[in-house]
């Protein structure tokens, strides 16, 4: 492509050499012309000399021919005599136009006819001039005086030459002068130009040279101050669009952006992470192409017709899982109350309403666990007061049940302080080095008449006398205590509760297995909640409270543990706790 420079240099060389053409040709002529004149005004003069000269003879007779020889050498012309019928007398010179001789008679017959003295001349190449040769008053002849201009051409030509040259020396400083400005000023324009595309192209670190402070100068300097002006700008955009999008991507709720079209123009990480989908499957597409859930639809759509804000609980199936969701619907409605679209806020609140439902079973079971043991303390004071205190039997009976009633209370009131206490934030274990090996036969000890009273061989496997770990003496016992009496509790007579101890490089693996009930798969991650029964009637004749399990999960993960259970159902069930030996700070 011819670039803007070379069609100005272009454009400017072709106008100074058609000003060059018209003003050589015009000198050319002018030249020639002035050489033409000046021969003409030499001719008149000198035949004006001549005739002068021969008028002073007495005729035409007396005219010396070797002398009109000497005049024509002499003054390098053509000089002719004829009489007054065109009858050539005299004719001396080298330059003899042999035309004009052949035609003299037609030339004499012509220039009679004109007035006296006027000049008549011939082509282009031989100008001639006549004068009447008169003797005492007679018109005897004619006098012709004529000069060859092809003999002159050489002069002229020469003339030309040197004005050619010193066009073309001219045509060549114009052109040097030419590049130098265009150049000079075209350079420039040619840098802000480039930058002025790049910035097109969103380069905005793209500046220009700055020359001096003329015109180019000045548009050079107002480019760099615009492409600066930019680059700011969009460094603080893309710093705003940054903050913007870390903040829609790292928001807790899901966010769901649909235009007025009702395509989806944004979703963010949370909604994909809470639906499990793609930005592929729902970017640029419709939103009822896409959204699986008929609830939501609704919502957009009424939102739609009504442009007002919608606010409500959604509770949707998510890959077999059924999740709680508050969604707040608003309207977007830009300058002009121009209509922009819909945005969706999804918080989830599943969690919430687990613990709200948790919250309404424990004040449930609570009030259901006190209840039972107040009742039977409260019925059975009344049968006494009513008579049957005088019934000595009876008196013993009833006063049995009620303290067995009382210590299951206290039971249960211990572990609601336990737990509670276990799930305050500036709890604090008592970290000091034990021997598990110990606390496991300490708490074999206080667990044998309990296993003896019901028939079951309670199993202590020891590989070593010591393993040692760091921990809360107290708080283990507690756990082992609940587990080993659970096992207990839950295995029928006669049955098989074996606890073994497993040394790693850096955790202890205690097992406590049975021979008991076992636990259904569904109910496994339900049995450390509070007041949770596998089997409620026999657990409740066996005196649990229903909360060991949820003390002995908070006990072990305050020793940054782990808790596991596997069982099936009329084979059993095994309770594996994980400890590290070194306390993880």
């Amino acid at each position: 492509m011819i670039t803007f420079k070379s069609r100005l240099l272009a454009s400017l060389l072709l106008i100074v050499a058609i000003v060059f053409l018209v003003l050589g040709l015009f000198i050319y002529q002018l030249n020639k012309s002035s050489y033409i004149n000046s021969s003409n005004i030499r001719l008149e003069r000198e035949s004006t000399l001549l005739a002068a000269k021969m008028a002073e003879l007495n005729s035409m007779d007396e005219i010396d021919t070797n002398e009109i020889k000497e005049y024509s050498e002499l003054l390098d012309l053509q000089i002719t005599i004829t009489d007054t019928k065109g009858k050539i007398l005299i004719d001396e010179g080298d330059k003899s136009h042999e035309e004009f001789l052949e035609s003299i008679s037609t030339v004499v017959s012509k220039v009679s006819s004109q007035p006296q003295n006027e000049y008549t001349g011939g082509d282009t190449d031989f100008h001639y001039y006549w004068k009447e040769l008169a003797f005492n008053g007679e018109k005897q002849g004619y006098l012709f005086l004529g000069i060859d201009l092809s003999s002159q051409e050489d002069a002229y030509q020469k003339m030309n030459t040197y004005v050619l040259a010193a066009l073309l020396i001219a045509f060549v400083l114009i052109f040097v002068i030419g590049l130098t400005l265009v150049f000079r000023y075209m350079r420039p324009i040619e840098s802000a130009a480039k930058v002025a595309v790049d910035l097109a192209k969103g380069n905005y670190h793209a500046r220009t040279y700055e020359d001096n402070m003329d015109e180019t100068g000045i548009l050079s300097s107002s480019l760099n101050k615009l492409a600066k002006n930019l680059q700011e700008m969009v460094k603080a955009q893309e710093i705003q669009q940054d903050r913007l999008g870390t903040l829609i991507e790292n928001i807790g709720s899901g966010l769901l952006l649909i235009d007025s079209r009702g395509y989806i123009n944004l979703v963010n990480r949370a909604y994909k992470d809470l639906f499990m989908v793609n930005s592929s499957e729902y970017l640029y597409k419709l939103y009822y192409h896409v959204i699986e859930h008929r609830e939501i639809s609704d919502l957009v759509e009424e939102i739609f017709m009504t442009e007002h804000k919608v606010v409500k609980q959604l509770q949707l199936n998510i890959h077999f899982e059924k999740k709680s969701f508050q969604v707040y619907g608003v309207p977007i409605i830009g300058t002009n109350d121009m209509w922009m679209g819909i945005l969706l806020v999804f918080h989830d609140i599943t969690e919430l309403k687990k613990l709200e439902q948790i919250r309404k079973d424990f004040v449930a079971n609570v009030s259901h666990e006190l209840k039972t043991p107040i009742t039977s303390i409260k019925g059975f004071s009344e049968t006494l007061l009513d008579g049957a205190m005088d019934n000595k039997e009876a008196l013993v009976e009833f006063l049995q049940i009620i303290l067995k009633e009382s210590d299951r209370l206290q039971s249960l009131i211990q572990d609601l302080l336990d737990l509670t206490k276990l799930e305050q934030h500036n709890f604090s274990l008592v970290k000091e080095p034990i021997n598990i090996m110990d606390i496991l036969e300490e708490v074999r000890k206080l667990l044998s008449n309990k296993a003896e009273a019901k028939g079951i061989q309670l199993v202590f496997e020891r590989l070593s006398n010591e393993v040692w770990m760091e921990g809360d003496r107290a708080r283990l016992i507690q756990v082992f205590m609940n587990l080993i009496s659970n096992a207990i509790s839950y295995t029928a007579n006669g049955g098989t509760v074996t606890v073994s101890v497993e040394e790693k490089e850096k955790n202890i693996s205690v097992s406590v297995a049975d021979t008991g009930i076992g636990i259904e798969t569904g109910e496994i991650p339900r049995i450390f909640e509070r007041f949770y029964r596998v089997d409620k009637a026999r657990s409740r004749n066996s005196g649990g409270t229903g909360l060991g399990l949820a003390i002995v999960k908070h006990l072990v993960e305050l020793h940054k543990g782990v808790i596991k259970v596997d069982s099936e159902v009329g084979k059993g069930t095994i309770f594996t706790v994980l400890l590290h030996k070194k306390f993880p700070y």
